[in-house]
């Protein structure tokens, strides 16, 4: 039955339909044919679907008049009351604790003294059991120099109580001062560098934090051509990357340096990978310390620390914490080498 109601739609003649239709008709179709797809997501809403709209505009759009409609629609609308009404009244039971029952452990373990014992311990000020404590060997009630007073002397030591455990011990405190800042005039160093002053021998730069990079690097091309420095210290004075390089070309031409310090600095490991490829060339630095930059230089830098401290032959005290076993090793085996072959040239 089906496929007889099919076949009687084959052979229809479209044409002849259109033919036959009237204006209204043909207009009609027009308008169900031009329906956009309904179900795209793609399309903004107004292309998805034909225009359907055909009345007038009644007025001009004023916000304020349908804001005032919104609002006398929505108190014109009855409330909804609670079907149970709140009075505060508790239902149910209240939660009553279980009384706790003592096992036959604890109950073993309770203490009956004498009653002359439980009035005097009743009796007994802090002071005094705290001495008490002490000759029963409760040592973690009082203080070492508190326990030893009262094991050696006949009366009270303690005074002040059980308090006086988290007191610490009076003794001398010797205060020691801060660190004076470092007072080096940065302008009138880089200024002798500059003119290769004989007596400049050691530039300590350490903690002065306030330098600008700019002039970090002008000092380290200006120790290219000195000749007399022989202890640069740029510790914790904020240097980074660019102020790396720059001491990586210093240390490829200067011959005359024997101990550079750059701890404590924001050095990365492409920065210090550069210091590391001029020091295999270096013949005068003796001493290099570059622990405690800002971030974790990371395995494949250590690799590279003992890769040159094994090509290098002059290196003999290398400032740096290693977080490797295999570099850590590599590079102790290699400073002690230079050691030695220094020791034997001396000999």
């Amino acid at each position: 039955m089906q496929e007889q109601n099919r076949e009687k739609y084959l052979d229809i003649d479209e044409d002849k339909i259109l033919r036959q239709l009237s204006e209204n008709e043909l207009e009609q179709l027009d308008n169900e044919l031009s329906e956009m797809d309904p179900e795209n997501e793609l399309l903004p809403a107004g292309h998805r679907q034909r225009d359907q709209t055909h009345k007038s505009v009644s007025a001009p759009y004023d916000r304020q008049q349908l804001l005032e409609y919104l609002e006398k629609e929505a108190l014109g609308v009855e409330e909804r009351h609670d079907l149970i009404p709140f009075t505060g009244e508790k239902r149910g039971k209240s939660f009553v604790p279980r009384e706790r029952v003592l096992t036959q452990f604890e109950k073993d373990a309770a203490v009956i003294l004498e009653p002359e014992l439980e009035e005097a311990l009743a009796n007994a000020s802090d002071a005094e059991m705290c001495d008490i404590a002490a000759i029963l060997g409760m040592y973690k009630l009082m203080s070492n120099k508190q326990y030893y007073d009262a094991i050696g002397s006949g009366g009270i030591m303690n005074k002040e109580g059980i308090n006086s455990v988290v007191q610490p011990d009076a003794y001398e405190c010797k205060p020691f001062p801060d660190e004076p800042p470092n007072e080096t005039d940065v302008d009138e160093t880089l200024k002798q560098i500059k003119n290769n002053d004989k007596g400049l021998l050691d530039v300590n730069l350490n903690n002065i934090q306030d330098i600008p990079v700019s002039t970090l690097k002008e000092l380290a091309d200006a120790m290219k051509q000195n000749d007399h420095v022989e202890r640069l210290s740029l510790a914790a004075t904020r240097s980074n990357d660019p102020v790396a390089h720059a001491v990586a070309s210093m240390l490829e031409v200067n011959t005359s340096l024997k101990s550079l310090n750059i701890e404590s600095n924001f050095i990365s490991g492409a920065g210090m990978r550069a210091i590391l490829k001029a020091m295999k060339s270096n013949t005068s630095v003796i001493e290099l310390k570059i622990d405690n930059q800002r971030q974790q230089l990371g395995d494949g830098v250590e690799m590279d620390m003992a890769a040159m401290l094994e090509h290098n032959a002059n290196i003999l005290r290398f400032g740096y914490h290693f977080r490797q076993q295999g570099p850590r090793a590599r590079a102790a085996t290699a400073v002690t080498r230079n050691s030695d072959r220094l020791r034997q040239q001396r000999q």
